[in-house]
């Protein structure tokens, strides 16, 4: 976690590796925040961006007593998501459900403010722990009022519900949240028991989807729907290493903005992920797809655009690079940088 006042002192890898004047893949090669007595990163360790406390480094790096960091909670610390996760007993893949609620959408702080990790105060998800409801909570609504929960606020509410009664109905959601049985409540509870599902077979790789879903506590006739979205997520995690290097790799180039890794779903249980190019870039942004590889996209707010159901987006401003589907980083930076390179149509076609 950031200790409270401390946020101007935060150093990610790349500030380091700037520091000791190496790149970030020197950095990465030599590991040395693994020697003995680098200062620990005040990150959780589960975390894929770490980050330090920069007076602790500056001292270290110059042979200077390494001073200590505060060691009392305070309201103003800020947590990542593994930090807040714990805070309120859940798992990371159940806060990233509950970020999108306002009261903590809100409050969110990136760290570095450029493409950062999130991070909140903890006297916000105290707040936030504090005002959620228990099992049957809220009444229930009026039979065929309309969904009464803002959009962004959905997923958020009906994990917390699930989270107080795994075994919870589709009738019991719709009635609580006053929102459609279908597709409202039937599609969030299958996407948060899949995603929660998915969670408990990365910590137990020796369960399956259904064995997973049965010690979770879900009901039977929901175990193959849930199954079906988990591994859907599973694979989708699986690439995610791969995509963070190359992200990595060309904010590191200066062509892109730094960034995690967020993917989506396509039809047929494809991955996409799209990531900001700088400016000055001859695009706004590229998308890899798992069918075609690396593109460039003609828009920054929507750079995945609609999935075409099958056929690989075409028109001016979209050029496919490289002839792979999964390029080193120099193999792409060198078709990025060179205008000359590239197809309006994939290499590859499934």
């Amino acid at each position: 976690m950031i200790r409270a006042g401390r946020l101007q002192h935060v150093k990610t890898m790349a500030d380091l590796a700037s520091d000791l004047g190496i790149s970030l893949g020197g950095f990465r090669n030599k590991a040395p925040h693994l020697q003995d007595g680098h200062p620990a990163p005040i990150s959780s360790p589960s975390s894929r961006a770490q980050l330090w406390d920069g007076e602790q480094t500056d001292a270290f790096y110059a042979d200077k007593p390494v001073p200590p960091l505060p060691a009392a909670e305070d309201d103003q610390d800020l947590l990542d998501r593994h930090e807040a996760a714990g805070e309120l007993g859940v798992t990371a893949g159940t806060w990233n459900t509950y970020k999108r609620d306002r009261r903590l959408a809100e409050h969110v702080v990136l760290v570095p403010a450029e493409g950062g990790t999130e991070h909140w105060p903890r006297h916000v998800v105290r707040a936030f722990k504090a005002a959620r409801p228990g099992k049957g909570a809220g009444g229930g609504r009026r039979t065929g009022s309309g969904d009464m929960v803002p959009r962004d606020e959905i997923l958020p509410r009906i994990a917390e519900l699930l989270d107080a009664n795994p075994a919870i109905t589709l009738a019991e959601v719709a009635d609580t949240l006053g929102i459609a049985r279908f597709p409202t409540a039937q599609a969030g509870l299958a996407q948060l028991r899949g995603q929660r599902i998915a969670d408990l077979i990365e910590a137990h790789p020796e369960l399956d989807p259904v064995e997973a879903a049965e010690r979770l506590g879900y009901p039977t006739v929901t175990h193959r729907g849930a199954a079906v979205i988990a591994e859907a997520e599973l694979h989708a995690r699986g690439l995610r290493p791969y995509l963070q290097r190359l992200f990595d790799g060309l904010a590191e180039a200066g062509v892109a903005e730094p960034a995690r890794v967020e993917t989506r779903q396509l039809e047929g249980g494809f991955v996409a992920a799209a990531v900001l190019l700088a400016e000055g870039q001859r695009a706004p942004a590229l998308v890899w797809d798992e069918r075609y590889g690396w593109r460039t996209a003609t828009s920054r707010r929507h750079p995945i655009g609609k999935d075409t159901a099958g056929f690989p987006p075409e028109g001016d401003g979209i050029r496919y690079l490289c002839g792979s589907i999964r390029p080193e980083p120099a193999e792409l930076l060198e078709h990025l940088g060179d205008a000359r390179r590239g197809s309006r149509r994939p290499a590859q076609i499934p």
